[in-house]
């Protein structure tokens, strides 16, 4: 008796995660130095790229402060929301797709 053996290819397709912007929308109410100690603390920003991008908040209504894996980009959002709720600050983060 003869045996046969049965060879299967197994294909795995990996992608890249999707990508997301986290954005911050300008409000009256959240004082300038508490968004550039989140930028700094949670972006990594040097203090003067911090301000810029809190200026160019200010004057546009909002602005892409990262582009990040969802996870990421969604963690790192409610972690500041929860910062700026616990020191009454009404800072709103919103996630978009990053279309390419």
């Amino acid at each position: 008796m003869s045996q046969t053996e049965a060879k299967t290819k197994t294909t795995i397709d990996i992608k890249e995660p999707p990508m997301f912007k986290v954005i911050y929308i300008n409000d009256d109410l959240t004082s300038v130095e508490f968004v550039i100690s989140t930028l700094i603390e949670h972006f990594e920003y040097t203090p003067p790229t911090a301000e810029k991008i809190t200026l160019d908040i200010h004057d546009s209504g909002s602005a892409v402060v990262a582009i990040l894996p969802y996870e990421i980009a969604e963690q790192k959002g409610i972690e500041i929301t929860v910062t700026a709720r616990s020191e009454g600050y009404p800072l709103q983060i919103k996630l978009e797709p990053d279309v390419v």
